[in-house]
């Protein structure tokens, strides 16, 4: 319950005085120690601006004093936004957990969320902007967001963790503030958050401390909300002003005034440097995207012969965010744009650019206690093949891209290259970063069902790109009783060359005398040289009809004739 109100105007006076001291402070800056392009205040920025070296740095003592009378309580040291942020490899992926927190906002409404670069106005340097018309937060919601594995989110969201937005943000920038609306009835409000890193560091803190401050809005009239005293109050002021991007509090009311009756705006601040001082997002390559510098500059190296991959979304991926975003959610979306630097990201269907397309269905054993789910896979060859080598299946879950283009073919081989599939696989749990799943049974059965999918299309496809070669060979295959020991696989397989698409289960009882490409995943019937696919789950009771050492032949095989 809110138990007062006070006057805004009654901290200026104290701001005044506060922005005396700070431009002092500016006057007399030492040299960074990070040799870098951008404007720096050492007072006001951490010694490492590379994320990989944030985290290096000694642990003081304690400085929090257990008071009498109150229950002493586990704390979360800062340094354990670093760790936890480390969960992202990958900057897109951190970027795609914020939309992903924006595109939760359409049940309430949400038309947009836009993502776009802005200016520091303390440094002139680089920020990124978030910023949707959703529903926006409570003065509880936003301390929701910003604790630690709280999540009241919906089943059917892709946000389940209560994790995602303090990893993803401390991923991009040592620094977030956050800028929320929200109407609720005849209650208006609006909060402001500050998770600052280098606050927490340059100050010495030991636990986790984030300066909020609340406003109750009542026609015209914007008065703060105090729920202790005034200096604690004023207190968040002082830091939110100290530490983030605006020196005064007239400053921080002006950012709600293109957020409308409701929404959130997110500024992560203070980005992070590649090893070479550099930002890690590229701004300045294409003014409608945002490009991962490393990687771009790693593409210099491609050889003319792989142009044809530049053009592919696959490859575009890996350093374009706008390539990224157009594949990362599979259903279109009827009233919500994704706007990135002020263009809205067009979305892309994977299952658009393929050809002699087919759809398989899939039923995952989940169980006698759970309800049977059937699943559609599409599959296809990319509109490129064979003339362009890329392959794998696009994994979803709950309608948000997991894995791209995940490789289930070796390399090294013809055989598969150009099948490209499209699954949603909500039966399955992704990790926590999203960029995987978690290594289930489910998902290894996923896994080798894929694989059998690739074959199998290959198989029967290949001769339509007019790449093939059907050989007809007497392949002797000795059955043995099935052995449960998958550790006998190496000696049974006595094969120069890998044997593709192979089921654990099948390999575990056939001896094989030469190497076998793209052997079904399992034997249904084994009689004149022909070969019936069927489920995983066959297995067991297909291979107890084989008597040992039966002789088998007429194994038919494709075998590709391109490299």
């Amino acid at each position: 319950m809110i138990s007062n109100v006070v006057d805004l105007a009654s901290s200026e006076d104290e701001e005044h005085e506060n922005q005396t001291k700070r431009k002092k402070r500016t006057n007399n800056t030492e040299t960074p120690v990070t040799e870098s392009p951008l404007q720096s205040n050492s007072n006001h920025s951490l010694e490492f601006r590379s994320f990989w070296k944030a985290g290096a740095y000694d642990v003081g003592s304690t400085k929090s004093i257990h008071e009498q009378g109150q229950l002493e309580h586990a704390r979360v040291h800062p340094k354990f936004l670093h760790s936890n942020a480390t969960s992202h490899k990958w900057a897109f992926g951190a970027i795609a957990e914020l939309l992903d927190n924006a595109v939760d906002e359409v049940c309430k409404g949400a038309t947009f969320v836009k993502l776009d670069r802005i200016s520091n106005p303390k440094d002139h340097n680089p920020a990124l902007l978030f910023q949707d018309n959703g529903g926006g937060m409570d003065p509880e919601g936003l301390r929701q967001c910003m604790s630690l594995g709280y999540s009241m989110k919906a089943a059917n969201t892709i946000g389940q963790y209560g994790n995602g937005f303090k990893t993803s943000t401390m991923r991009l920038g040592a620094d977030v503030i956050v800028f929320t609306r929200k109407s609720q009835g005849s209650r208006a409000t609006q909060s402001i958050g500050l998770l600052s890193y280098t606050f927490l560091r340059k100050t010495g803190q030991d636990d986790v401390i984030v300066p909020m401050i609340d406003f109750e809005i009542s026609g015209d009239r914007t008065q703060p909300i105090m729920y202790s005293s005034l200096d604690d109050w004023s207190n968040n002021l002082r830091n939110i002003l100290e530490w983030s991007p605006f020196t005064s509090d007239q400053e921080l009311l002006q950012q709600f005034e293109d957020i409308g009756p409701h929404g959130t705006k997110i500024i992560v601040y203070n980005l992070w440097l590649n090893d070479d001082g550099l930002l890690e997002l590229d701004f300045d390559h294409d003014e409608e995207d945002i490009r991962l510098r490393d990687e771009v500059n790693r593409d210099k190296s491609l050889k003319k012969r792989d142009r044809l991959l530049e053009s592919h979304i696959s490859y575009q991926i890996r350093f374009s965010l706008r390539a990224y975003v157009s594949i990362l959610y599979l259903r279109k979306f009827k009233d919500f744009n994704i706007i990135l630097r002020g263009k809205p990201v067009l979305q892309h269907h994977i299952v658009d650019d393929l050809k002699y397309l087919e759809q398989i269905t899939y039923r995952p054993q989940l169980g006698k206690a759970s309800k049977e789910v059937t699943v559609r896979a599409e599959i296809g060859f990319i509109k490129e093949a064979p003339h362009l080598r890329v392959s794998g299946f696009n994994i979803y879950h709950k309608n948000r891209l997991i894995r791209p283009f995940w490789k289930l073919i070796n390399d090294h081989t013809s055989y598969g290259s150009g099948v490209v599939g499209v699954l949603e696989a909500n039966f399955i749990e992704p990790a926590h970063d999203k960029q995987d799943f978690e290594r289930s049974t489910l998902f290894l059965r996923l896994e080798m069902r894929l694989k059998q999918m690739c074959n199998d299309f290959w198989k029967s496809h290949c001769h339509l790109i007019g790449n093939y070669t059907v050989v007809n060979q007497q392949k002797k295959l000795s059955i043995r009783p099935f052995d449960e020991n998958a550790a006998n696989l190496q000696r049974e397989l006595s094969a120069d060359q890998p044997v593709i698409g192979l089921s654990a289960n099948m390999q575990q009882g056939l001896h094989l005398d030469q190497p076998v490409v793209g052997l079904a995943a399992n034997v249904q019937s084994l009689s004149n040289g022909n070969t019936v696919l069927g489920e995983p789950s066959n297995m067991s009771r297909n291979m107890s009809s084989v008597q040992p050492s039966s002789g088998l032949s007429a194994v038919s095989d494709v075998v590709p004739c391109f490299l």
